[in-house]
């Protein structure tokens, strides 16, 4: 993959409640990413920038609601998340505190 498109990819961390109780559970991260991105490439980008070995990649892709505005009707953006499970023992720290 090229360089440039490894930051690309990744728009950031989604924190959610069920993003917190999953991260806690299962070892797993949710990222945003861009709609094009493929399981490969989230993979290498977050292996890349967070030096961590990544188990596997689940993608989802939720679908921007409808809604109704001053000027007729509206639609939010579409977003892809990616679910990451990390390899056993492997943890990402978003806020670098040590």
């Amino acid at each position: 993959m090229i360089g440039e498109r490894i930051y690309k990819v990744l728009l950031g961390p989604h924190i959610s409640e069920k993003a917190t109780i999953v991260a806690e559970g299962n070892g797993q991260y949710v990222f945003r990413v861009t709609n094009d991105a493929t399981k490969p490439e989230i993979k290498q980008a977050i292996e890349a920038l967070f030096e961590v070995k990544v188990e596997s990649v689940r993608t989802l892709n939720h679908k921007g609601k409808t809604k109704r505005t001053a000027r007729g009707l509206g639609k939010r953006n579409d977003v892809k998340k990616a679910y990451v499970r990390l390899a056993e023992g492997q943890e990402i720290d978003f806020l670098g505190a040590e």
